[in-house]
């Protein structure tokens, strides 16, 4: 392109060129042949310059031409070299090609023997038997770990024949004789061993957890007979559990026969109820009353729900001098089997490898006459039993060894736990209610006229103090009723003796002093908040307040009435006839005036001598003392300013009356 524009450029410029030297020659008039011979002449002069120069250079050109024909020819090579180059290129290409598929080819060809070889290979190792395995399985005792760890190989050879010969494979022929030999020979001399361990707890004062310990050390002996000969696995069971049966059955047939024998052998009878008056028993039990004080107070009966429930069992032989409560014995009685049902369950279900309820069901082959023999003695002591705080203490006993159990994944025992609340609730209501019918039958009439806090009220306080402290964590329907029930007849018991006094001060006292009681030990023993707590707490409160004005009434009864009829008459209205009154309100200021002092003597002498416990007889005197002082602003407010100028200080009472302010 941009020499086709230098051709038509340089064209232009000479056609110009041209046209003004034709001009010229026009204009001078020159001779048109002779400028045209003159031209040629020139250009004749310049031709046979350039031949000249040519001939010069003539040299020059004939190298250059030789160096254009020798770059020709080399040009020719090369091209003839590429050519082979590309040919030899197109050959390669095909060969690696060629290579390549040779290559996937045998790396496919490699991966497949690679395989077969691999599977060939554990076939063979999974079929043969080598000779360590016949060594360590004839030769090396049980209790060798080589005689394991070839038992182990052994078992996975006869599962892989017995696997391999559905499959009609023909190398089983080759070692099915040899495997069953060693196997009937392993099954052999394991059955002996295993016998041998459980003949161990036939031995007397065996420590069973030994040879059970030896046992769970080799439980694949057990799992490999099992797998191939379980009529063998069968009656290794049955030895085991007939021999463990018995074993427990005996040591707590004896443990629980020696045991008893350690019980108090006073023990609570009928004539100890609730309602039975003291004197009616004192004359034919005087040697038991050292241990039937606690019929109705726990003491520290409750330790053993605590501190005492997990503590050693009690070994009879090293405690013949010493007597304990039912519930002692029966909390070392469970709690022994407890320990020994827990480990027994966790023993069979790893060793015989069962679970849920085949695990149960070879349990109770094993506790289930030893559970019954339990539950039989319980249901002889409950039979003849009258100690409600030993029924329910045994009663928490087991629901806190449930809960144990439970903790250590052991079910076993449940239905036999069941079975025992069932027992002890049966007849823990049933006495129960006869101690509720003994407070309704008894006769008030039959007891001693005392003010103070009444025998039969404590024995309820203790008792309901008792079992509301223990069963605050584990409330129970049945004794909440029970207790609501006993509650009422012993309120109703405290009100009949009560009618017994002749005077209502005699009766507030003995109410008082019956109501302090209750609330001071339930208080003490439980929790502030409780149902008994809050009802005996109201009751008081109300008798107290009746008590202070019927305290107040003999020394101050006509300021107290003056005071009640006047603010009635200015509540209806009636302020003229308060005015009528005031002749009476002068008299009454004389006689306030001049008794108060001996009053108040009288009054605190009276409430201290009235209630045993003299934080509540300093309460009361407070209480009227207070009650007192209103009447007292009361009765200023209605007196006309005359009679008020009568009237003694307020202040002079108020350091009066702290004389007798006590801290308790």
């Amino acid at each position: 392109m941009s020499g086709k524009l230098s051709d038509a450029n340089s064209g232009g410029i000479d056609n110009a060129l041209d046209d003004e030297v034709v001009q010229d020659i026009l204009n001078s008039f020159t001779d048109l042949r002779q400028y045209s011979k003159e031209i040629e002449k020139e250009l004749k002069e310049t031709e046979n310059k350039s031949i000249q120069d040519y001939i010069k250079e003539s040299a020059n050109i004939a190298s250059l031409h030789n160096q254009i024909s020798a770059c020709d020819e080399i040009l020719e090579r090369m091209e003839s070299m590429l050519v082979g180059f590309q040919s030899d290129l197109g050959s390669i290409s095909s060969e690696i090609l060629s290579l390549q598929r040779k290559s996937i080819s045998m790396s496919q060809e490699l991966s497949n023997r690679q395989a077969i070889r691999g599977q060939l290979s554990q076939f063979i190792d999974d079929m043969a038997v080598p000779e360590s395995l016949i060594v360590g399985i004839m030769d090396s005792p049980v209790t060798d770990k080589e005689f394991l760890t070839q038992l182990q190989v052994l078992n996975h050879k006869i599962s892989f024949v017995k696997e391999q010969s559905f499959k009609e494979s023909k190398s089983c022929l080759d070692v099915k004789d040899i495997l069953e030999k060693l196997k009937i020979k392993a099954m052999s001399k394991i059955r002996t061993y295993l016998l041998e361990q459980v003949y161990k707890f036939r031995k007397p004062m065996t420590n069973y957890q030994v040879p059970q310990n030896n046992m769970l050390k080799y439980k694949f002996f057990f799992e490999f007979i099992l797998s191939n000969e379980r009529n063998v696995a069968h009656e290794i069971c049955n030895e085991y559990v007939d021999t463990m049966s018995k074993i427990y059955f005996s040591y707590f047939k004896s443990y629980s026969g020696r045991i008893m024998k350690l019980q108090y052998e006073e023990c609570t009878t009928k004539d100890d109820l609730m309602g039975i008056e003291d004197t009616a028993t004192r004359g034919l039990f005087n040697k038991s009353l050292k241990h039937k004080g606690t019929v109705f107070t726990i003491g520290n009966r409750g330790d053993v729900l605590a501190q005492q429930l997990e503590a050693p069992i009690i070994v009879p032989h090293a405690q013949l001098k010493n007597r304990y409560p039912f519930e002692a014995l029966f909390r070392s009685e469970q709690y022994a089997l407890v320990d020994n049902a827990c480990r027994e369950y966790l023993f069979v279900s790893e060793f015989f490898m069962v679970r849920g309820q085949p695990a149960l069901d070879l349990f109770n082959q094993i506790m289930g006459k030893t559970s019954g023999l339990l539950k039989k003695n319980l249901e002889t002591f409950v039979g003849d039993c009258y100690d409600t705080i030993a029924l329910f203490l045994c009663f928490h006993l087991i629901l806190r060894y449930k809960i144990m159990c439970h903790k250590r994944c052991v079910p076993a025992l449940d239905d036999y736990w069941d079975c025992l609340e069932r027992i002890i609730l049966s007849r823990f209501e049933y006495v129960f209610r006869l101690n509720i019918a003994s407070i309704r039958d008894c006769d008030p009439t039959k007891f001693n006229l005392e003010m103070g806090p009444h025998y039969i009220t404590r024995r309820y306080a203790e008792f309901s103090a008792a079992l509301v402290g223990i069963s605050e964590n584990f409330p129970n329907e049945l004794v909440n009723r029970l207790l609501a029930e006993l509650q009422e007849e012993v309120e109703l018991f405290i009100l009949r003796m009560a009618g017994i006094f002749p005077q209502r001060k005699e009766q507030l006292i003995f109410l008082i002093n019956n109501y302090d009681m209750i609330l001071h030990i339930i208080m003490e023993r439980t929790r502030d908040n409780s149902k008994e707590a809050e009802t005996f707490k109201s009751r008081l409160s109300s008798r107290s307040g009746e008590y202070v004005e019927e305290i107040l009434s003999p020394h101050f009864g006509e300021l107290m009435q003056y005071v009640k009829e006047c603010e009635y008459l200015l509540e209806k209205g009636k302020g003229d006839e308060v005015k009528k009154l005031e002749g009476k309100s002068s008299a009454i200021v004389q006689h306030f005036s001049a008794n108060w002092k001996k009053s108040l003597e009288e009054l605190n002498r009276e409430v201290l001598l009235s209630f045993p416990n003299l934080v509540t007889g300093s309460s009361l005197l407070q209480l009227a003392l207070t009650q007192l002082v209103q009447y007292y602003h009361r009765f200023h407010k209605l007196l006309t300013p005359n009679v008020r100028t009568q009237l003694t200080n307020i202040h002079l009472i108020m350091v009066e009356m702290k004389k007798y302010k006590t801290n308790y």
